[in-house]
């Protein structure tokens, strides 16, 4: 069982201080793992703009922000968020911390299968089926409900926490990152609460039986919601009657202006190994591998930067967000006009059933291989892999 795992299956009874700050590192690691996932997509796409486009890097961004407030919480209680090194690899199941096990995590292209992956990470509890229900943490929100129950029952301990802080910075609160101020005039606990409210409101609704994000978000709507639209090709629009919302009524809540699907590029799902067994018999490894190194290289740059926003010198903590901004930008250029353009033979692609005869069913339910296949980004942290 992984440290994660381990500290997420405790007993709320022992779920002290140090718990809090270890659970806080496991809500870095999972809100960052969404966004390779969340990337590739909108990678995918031929044409980057237009609602499809818009929603997905909507959701990206704010993601970004989630994992912010998750490092300033960290930060606030004296701990060293841990960026440089995060790691995660796909395919695989669930999110960090073993929550919502039952999701199959896939680096691949837009498609409908992939939506629904998305939904999966996003969705309400109370949106699930009765099975998935069952996991001890079925739902994101449901790790954060733990930690919001954690850090009241131990409201002093977090408060002297606080007061003696730590070498980590608070990060990005002029830019919309919540940051957590030892100076605030009233419980600082409600600081921390906040910001579990901003994550779980924008990720999953505001409550039971919404999917919006509520009057401090514009009313617009949830991650869960902007993916729905996404899936059912229809702006969120309320019925009138309405029903009560439910996974068996939802589709009538999105009979709204139609969203064209768009052009994907069809890229091969990433496999375990990163491409490995495909490049050994591709005549043009050389310059792929060159690409997807590039690319693996400004995705690096850009997790040492965001380390270092919170762990490196305090005067270089603007100009280090400004270089992860660039990296992001990078990856993104990267990413579009060099990997996805360039192709995977036909004769390799005959053979994906004996390359990776455990993986093959996965690759063919996530790229149409009756069409030609082209590369996609891996998202290999090469520092974390000992590779740079």
């Amino acid at each position: 069982m992984s440290t994660a795992a381990s500290a997420l299956s405790t007993p709320p009874a022992l779920r002290d201080l140090m718990w809090i700050r270890g659970v806080l590192q496991t809500a870095i690691a999972l809100e960052h793992s969404t966004m390779p996932i969340y990337s590739a997509a909108m990678f995918s796409l031929e044409v980057q703009n237009y609602p499809t486009y818009n929603a997905i890097r909507s959701v990206l961004m704010e993601e970004m922000a989630h994992m912010a407030a998750a490092a300033n919480m960290l930060a606030a209680l004296g701990g060293t968020p841990r960026i440089v090194d995060l790691e995660p690899r796909y395919p695989c199941y669930g999110l960090p911390g073993g929550v919502a096990k039952d999701l199959h995590s896939v680096v691949a292209q837009l498609s409908e299968r992939q939506l629904r992956n998305f939904l999966r990470i996003e969705s309400p509890a109370w949106l699930l089926d009765e099975q998935s229900r069952r996991q001890a943490y079925a739902t994101v929100g449901e790790l954060y409900e733990a930690l919001r129950a954690a850090i009241i029952d131990h409201r002093h301990d977090v408060r002297r926490a606080l007061l003696t802080g730590g070498t980590a910075h608070q990060v990005g609160g002029n830019i919309g990152f919540k940051t957590i101020d030892r100076g605030y005039v009233g419980d600082p606990i409600e600081q921390f609460l906040e910001a579990i409210d901003v994550i779980t409101s924008q990720g999953e609704g505001e409550s039971d039986q919404t999917i919006g994000a509520g009057k401090a978000f514009e009313n617009e709507g949830s991650h869960y919601a902007r993916f729905a639209e996404l899936v059912y090709g229809r702006r969120y629009q309320q019925p009138d009657p309405p029903p009560e919302l439910s996974a068996s009524t939802e589709t009538l809540f999105f009979q709204g202006e139609e969203i064209g699907w768009p052009v994907v590029i069809n890229t091969l799902a990433v496999p375990s190994d990163g491409y490995a067994a495909v490049l050994a018999h591709d005549p043009d490894a050389a310059a792929v591998r060159t690409e997807l190194l590039a690319f693996d290289g400004a995705y690096t740059a850009m997790m040492r930067s965001m380390d270092d926003m919170w762990n490196g010198p305090l005067e270089q903590s603007w100009p280090s967000f400004g270089r992860a901004v660039e990296q992001m930008n990078e990856l993104r250029v990267i990413s579009c006009f060099n990997v996805m353009r360039l192709p995977v033979p036909a004769p390799i692609v005959r053979r994906l059933d004996a390359l990776y005869p455990e993986e093959y069913e996965l690759l063919a339910q996530y790229t149409d291989l009756d069409r030609p296949v082209f590369y996609g980004p891996r998202f290999f942290n090469l520092a974390a892999r000992g590779l740079a």
